[in-house]
């Protein structure tokens, strides 16, 4: 799902499944989140998880297309 500038999601119901999504890719790139505040990781730690969750939809996609 995507955000608009102010950090809302487009598809409020997404919420979970984003939050969700975000904690398995902080998992896989070895970066442990709690469930409120998480301001104490780095711009490191941050940009690894981000880049996990962007590298997954990626994945996702191209197999979408291959179906």
């Amino acid at each position: 799902m995507s955000q608009n500038r102010s950090g809302r999601l487009v598809v409020p119901k997404a919420k979970d499944a984003m939050n969700k999504f975000k904690m398995e890719a902080a998992n896989e790139v070895g970066v442990n989140l709690s469930d409120g505040y998480n301001g104490d990781i780095t711009s490191r730690q941050a940009g690894s998880i981000g880049g996990q969750m962007v590298k997954k939809m990626i994945q996702a996609y191209e197999e979408g297309l291959s179906k």
